[in-house]
């Protein structure tokens, strides 16, 4: 592995040297827009590669300080439309501060892809500091915020079966070289037109960067699978609705409550009527009843008649009191015999909305901070609920953007994935399909069926390959029933967890190694090249 410089132009050209200055920020802008466009709920996944190839002329050859400051705006031309609905309903202060935030951590990443551009086969090396950079913004700070994971954006795609063999690092791994590798593709092309003479290590790098991710795909579609290794089970995802939107949609708590109660009494109905399946186990969202059921009475008694009246187990999410100023975020199992006889407790809980780190700077930002006034914690157990003898597997809304979550889960024996989650906070923005879309790569992931019930929408039964079989409307009442499979086996991205990313990490870090070693001997023997500075690209 050596650094290589382009062959020199034939000639240079006038033009080059004129070029707007606008036209690469603009052209940096116009890559995240593109990364922004590629997620649902658009469909349009493919963008992705354009993107990244545009952003690979944007970066390649760049000055480091050159590179973070183009970095800097594709990151923001792709997280400030892409986490539009963080400001809902809190103002656009928060919006903006989160978004700059991740796009900072992409200014960073930018100026590695930089520096990593001088090697041979850079795009290998470039779409490895991507990943590390995204494994990075997924832990820190307080706890990491995968939103944005460039996996999650191919629900749809050709490449979602790479998830199966090493989960979303990756998926994104191999998106990323193959737009990186269309931008390398043609520029070997241009160079090769100007002198006709272009290394023949380049263009095998060149050819290698978009014929292997695709290769890898095809190679992995027979790992997804969706057949009912363990039988199938007949489940209900109960979609209540909640009486007004945003921050405020709780200040009615029992009308929630009473709303998923009211749904799942009318299931039982169409039940007893021959309109529906009898299910073996029911699912409610997360925020379903947020009334304490093992401190009030009243909502107990709701939930259980609830249950009684459908006759099979439930999931209920609820908020339980843990002393006298502290929270958790619960699933309830609750038997329609005996009642509640399990919980499990978020794990990964949201800063900022289910807990306040830098209170008093965060409230420079927006007084709404005062909203959270009694903390959640987190629980520490996985959660894996035996539902009428069905292991389902418990991930609960936000937390389906952890790979580890998720895969916790299925490695505890999870034959299937619940994703309870509640989006009424945040009205009728992009953020349930963003979400929804991490659900179905997680079902590619694994191997397993995912059922997404939600408080307004969008819920949803997804089979093991990622397919979306039932979908209900937004901020509408329902009950969606569906047969799913049930399975055991496990996937390669299950069975290695982490190590793809950790290899991946290795890669890009032995690529960032390289060039500062180079560019430090450079500097002692008197040369002139440097860590910060290439020559610049065609």
């Amino acid at each position: 592995m050596t650094p290589v410089d382009d062959p020199p132009p034939a000639t240079a050209s006038p033009a080059a040297g004129t070029l707007p200055r606008l036209l690469r920020p603009a052209a940096a802008v116009l890559s995240g827009l593109l990364l922004y466009a590629s997620f649902p709920p658009r469909t349009l996944w493919w963008l992705v590669l354009p993107g990244f190839a545009l952003l690979g002329w944007v970066l390649h050859g760049r000055r480091l300080r050159a590179a973070f400051g183009l970095g800097l705006l594709s990151g923001l031309g792709f997280m400030l439309p892409l986490l539009h609905w963080t400001g809902e309903d809190v103002g656009p202060v928060p919006w903006l501060a989160l978004a700059a935030a991740e796009a900072l951590f992409i200014a960073v990443g930018c100026l590695g892809i930089a520096a990593v551009s001088r090697l041979a086969f850079w795009p290998v090396w470039a779409a490895a500091v991507w990943t590390l950079d995204e494994a990075v913004r997924a832990r820190i700070p307080f706890g990491g915020f995968p939103w944005g994971k460039i996996a999650f954006g191919q629900s749809e795609s050709a490449f979602l079966p790479l998830a199966a063999l090493g989960g979303t690092p990756l998926l994104s791994f191999a998106v990323v070289l193959c737009g990186f590798g269309l931008y390398e593709a043609v520029r070997r092309s241009v160079a090769y037109r100007r002198t006709g003479k272009v290394p023949r290590a380049a263009v095998v790098g060149a050819a290698v960067s978009v014929l292997v991710p695709v290769a890898g795909a095809l190679a992995a579609l027979p790992l997804v699978d969706d057949s009912a290794e363990n039988g199938t089970a007949t489940v209900a995802a109960i979609q209540g609705n909640v009486p007004r939107l945003g921050l405020d949609f709780n200040s009615q708590r029992r009308a929630v409550l009473d709303n998923h109660a009211r749904r799942t009494t009318q299931l039982a109905e169409d039940v007893k009527a021959g309109k529906e399946k009898q299910p073996d186990f029911v699912l409610w969202p997360e925020n379903s009843s947020d009334l304490d059921p093992y401190l009030n009475a009243d909502a107990r008694q709701v939930i259980d008649d609830a249950v009684k009246a459908i006759g099979a187990p439930t999931v209920v999410g609820s908020v339980v009191e843990k002393g006298s100023d502290s929270l958790r975020n619960t699933l309830i199992e609750w038997d329609p015999d005996r009642g509640p006889v399990d919980t499990y407790d978020k794990r990964h809980i949201q800063p900022f909305g289910e807990y306040m780190p830098m209170r008093t700077v965060a409230r420079f930002f927006s007084e709404d901070v005062d909203r959270v006034q009694r903390e959640f914690v987190p629980g520490t157990e996985v959660g894996v609920f035996d539902l009428g003898g069905t292991k389902v597997g418990l991930v609960t809304c936000y937390e389906a953007a952890f790979d580890d979550a998720v895969r916790d889960t299925v490695k505890h024996g999870g034959q299937m994935i619940a994703v309870p989650s509640n989006n009424a906070t945040f009205g009728r923005s992009e953020m349930t399909y963003q979400q929804l879309a991490m659900s179905q790569v997680r079902a590619v992931e694994h191997g397993r069926a995912v059922v997404v019930p939600v408080t307004s929408g969008v819920s949803a039964v997804i089979r093991p390959d990622g397919t979306i079989v039932e979908k209900s409307g937004m901020f509408t009442p329902d009950a969606l029933v569906d047969e799913v499979p049930l399975r055991s086996s496990l996937t390669p991205a299950t069975r290695m967890g982490p190590l793809p990313e950790g290899v991946i990490a290795l890669l890009a870090l032995a690529g960032l190694g390289w060039v500062s070693v180079s560019a430090f001997r450079a500097r002692r023997s008197g040369g002139h090249r440097t860590v910060g500075r290439v020559r610049p690209s065609t």
